[in-house]
């Protein structure tokens, strides 16, 4: 008699994407079937609701029981296009409105919700306002309900739904290749930055909201930029080949800034290092190409700076990302999720020595990693644990 336990074979849920709030405190999970909340510094489930459809994208209000939803997948809860009828897993659907649903977890019940005529491609949430992204617009909001438009913007293909929302202020591309706009939320002023030269594949504000990096789908240089006064403070170089950057992160001091790219690779810059130079001295003694940092008529590659410490995240067991996936302008697959793609690299800080990473898909994984400095002072990573979490 076999007498051993029937194992289950069924795969875990399929994550769609991953957000996380605020202060990276909880991280929200979309799924085929609703939303789960996780607590980010052990991935311990903190709350699960099941919708009766598929959520693109879920943005957490802080650590409030309000929850922004946006439909998605295969079959979305609220109106999205299916906009891949080629892929036989899909069936084509149109819709004449495309929802964001303020839901309220305590209540179980929608607070308030807002209609658009185009799909969304990501929101952005705080207790006091509400930024949704559409291909070539983006929206801000006062929140209460319903909430009250205050700013609209145009902007150039944004699939991804770039956006970062940060303290008095709403970073999101412009309406040319490369460039930023900064919305400050109290004077109803907007700023311009000229970036880079082409597309945005990733932008990040720090805490205290004078500060953005920024990255273009080229992938190889990062920017740092003053607000506001817009001025360029330094240049990062996280490699010499192209690569598509998931996410960049400021630590809550500001004094270190993280990014993750589709090599899996997490890459630390010591911004405090940098001395306030534009471009700093490399030392030879520990600059990536050591000597040939400091020979004249070099390319620049050779005198750029590096990060000063990187360690490996996992993608999961994923389809490859392909060359198609670079481009900001690339077409999405999948309705409702931000860049079409299950979100991967997701950076958030805990604490400025607390780094977490955070991805979706079929292979959902969180990851923790540890940012200290060695008995020479200086920045070293490492991995300290990681699990699946919808397993």
């Amino acid at each position: 008699m076999n007498t051993r336990p029937v194992l289950d074979s069924s795969p875990p849920p399929f994550a769609l994407s991953v957000s996380f709030n605020a202060n990276s405190s909880f991280f929200s999970v979309a799924l085929e079937s609703g939303f789960r909340v996780f607590a980010s510094r052990s991935a311990d489930l903190h709350l699960s609701h099941e919708v009766g459809g598929g959520i693109g994208c879920a943005e957490m209000v802080d650590e409030t029981q309000y929850i922004a939803l946006v439909g998605g997948g295969k079959q979305p809860k609220f109106p999205q296009n299916k906009v891949c009828p080629n892929d036989a897993d899909w069936e084509p659907a149109h819709a004449d409105r495309h929802e964001v649903q303020i839901w309220n977890d305590k209540k179980q019940i929608v607070s308030t919700s807002l209609e658009f005529k185009t799909p969304i491609q990501r929101v952005r949430i705080s207790q006091s306002h509400l930024v949704v992204c559409l291909l070539n617009s983006v929206g801000i909001y006062r929140m209460k309900i319903p909430p009250v438009k205050i700013a609209e913007y145009e902007t150039v293909n944004n699939p991804y739904g770039l956006c970062s929302l940060g303290n008095g202020i709403v970073a999101f591309p412009g309406r040319t290749a490369g460039q930023v706009k900064i919305y400050n939320l109290a004077e109803n002023v907007v700023s311009i930055i000229p970036a880079h030269e082409s597309p945005l594949r990733a932008l990040a504000l720090n805490a205290k909201g004078d500060m953005v990096a920024t990255a273009s789908e080229q992938g190889t240089l990062i920017r740092l930029w003053s607000f506001p006064s817009c001025t360029k403070l330094a240049e990062l170089r996280r490699g010499v080949d192209p690569a598509t950057i998931f996410s960049l992160a400021f630590s809550p001091s500001g004094e270190v800034l993280a990014a993750t790219s589709d090599k899996s690779t997490l890459h630390i810059f010591d911004l405090a290092a940098l001395g306030g130079a534009l471009r700093p001295e490399p030392d030879p003694k520990t600059h990536k190409w050591g000597l040939l940092s400091k020979v004249p008529m070099l390319p620049r590659p050779f005198s750029d700076t590096y990060s000063s410490a990187t360690a490996k995240f996992e993608l999961g067991e994923e389809p490859s990302w392909g060359p198609h996936s670079k481009s900001a302008t690339f077409n999405a697959s999948i309705p409702g999720v931000p860049g079409g793609r299950p979100t991967k690299g997701l950076l958030g800080w805990r604490d400025d020595h607390t780094l977490l990473v955070i991805g979706a898909g079929q292979d959902a994984r969180w990851e923790k990693f540890i940012v200290t400095l060695d008995q020479e002072q200086k920045r070293v990573v490492y991995r300290e644990g990681w699990r699946r979490y919808l397993v």
